[in-house]
């Protein structure tokens, strides 16, 4: 379909540019951490309520769900954005600068839930579409287990607020401002942690003949690691595993009873998933057996594989050019950091987009990092203009 007059475009929300600004600023200034998003909450629904929607509060937490319905369709869309803000202290200098001393909206989630707030304002106002939007504000996203969708998940949204398909996006350092970029099939990787206790025998440092050294257990069980990917994954296939920490002994004439791994562990196929954790076990174990040590590992599940569906995604991509013309819309590159807005994407077919932040755009989780202004009209444009063709 042509970009029509129909459905919403760019221009229809320049008017409101002024007014997204000052909303994504006041988020910004006030930033909550994952499940203490109460203020941030209350702001939203209070916008929600006063245009019309019929809203739901306290789902999963502090989540917030907004249902507008026009028409006489039966197809139901949802929308996501996240609401939470992250434990670092913020060193941008901007005049809206966090007000909270330790926290920021260092990841843009005040941008996402700004833009989805432009799109629920102009689709209450003009109410062009036949059919059901569920808009859903999360919290926690930034939690880990449990995470925010999760918790709205158990939480009963999917039976509370049932819809046909979802759609989210992240903001995307790196990417001018305002293009858009989407991916089929898995675009964000599965994230685990694991913990990995080498356990020795301490002695003295002069008399290791004594002991057993889980420091140089740690130390080459570290490189051992690295073979897990280069040797046992399909070169084909996409895995990262990162050794982070490791922590032992307190003196340099001590051989500790311990010595501890932290590991990241990342994956965009389930298979490969399983396969890392099964050859982690197993090579630690062998490993530090191979010294007279033992292992104690601490495997961790966290977010699963972002998978796009190929129908939603082509959807998606198709309304993005429509808004924003073939230049401005790529496709993404496999991206290794992790998402929990994959647990709506395992019951319901959906696609995730990100949404240029920048060429010059400090990364996400920096102390200097800011939404981009200027992709806010874009992002509401979006949501608003997909939530019409879907149900037109």
């Amino acid at each position: 379909m042509s970009r029509s007059n129909d459905f919403a475009r760019l221009k229809d929300f320049e008017a409101a540019r002024d007014d997204l600004t000052a909303t994504r600023r006041h988020l910004h200034a006030h930033p909550e951490l994952s499940y203490d998003e109460r203020e941030t909450a209350a702001f939203v629904a209070g916008k929600l309520e006063a245009w019309g929607y019929e809203v739901v509060r306290g789902i999963g937490g502090h989540g917030v769900v907004a249902r507008l319905r026009s028409g006489s369709g039966e197809r139901s869309i949802a929308i996501r954005a996240d609401m939470d803000a992250l434990p670092i202290t913020e060193e941008t200098g901007l005049p809206y600068a966090s007000r909270v001393p330790g926290r920021m909206h260092a990841c843009g989630h005040d941008g996402h839930t700004t833009m989805l707030l432009g799109a629920a304002e102009y689709l209450a106002r003009t109410r062009r579409f036949s059919g059901t939007v569920n808009l859903i504000f999360q919290p926690a996203e930034e939690g880990g287990n449990p995470s925010g969708a999760r918790a709205m998940i158990e939480d009963g949204l999917l039976e509370r607020f049932p819809f046909d398909a979802i759609f989210g996006l992240h903001n995307h350092p790196g990417a001018p401002e305002g293009h858009i970029l989407t991916r089929a099939g898995p675009i964000m990787a599965a994230g685990d942690t694991v913990a990995i206790t080498v356990r020795g025998k301490g002695g003295h440092a002069s008399r290791p003949h004594l002991s057993i050294d889980p420091v140089m257990v740690a130390c080459s069980l570290v490189m051992a690691l690295q073979t897990v990917v280069s040797r046992s994954v399909d070169p084909t296939q996409t895995a990262v595993v990162t050794v982070g920490a490791i922590h032992a002994g307190e003196a340099s004439n001590v051989i500790p009873d311990t010595a501890r791994l932290l590991l990241s562990v990342r994956s965009f196929d389930p298979a490969v998933r399983t396969l890392l954790e099964t050859r982690i076990r197993d090579l630690a174990t062998s490993h530090a057996a191979g010294y007279g040590a033992s292992v104690e590992i601490d495997y961790q599940h966290g977010y699963p594989v972002v998978v796009n569906a190929e129908a939603e995604t082509a959807f998606a991509r198709e309304v993005a050019t429509e808004l924003v013309g073939e230049a401005s819309v790529s496709t993404c590159a496999l991206i290794p950091g992790s998402e929990d807005f994959a647990y709506f994407l395992e019951h319901k077919p959906g696609s995730f987009l990100r949404l240029g932040n920048g060429v010059h755009s400090a990364m996400l989780h920096n102390a200097k990092y800011d939404f981009a202004d200027a992709s806010l009209t874009v992002g509401a444009a979006l949501w608003a203009r997909l939530a019409e063709r879907y149900l037109q």
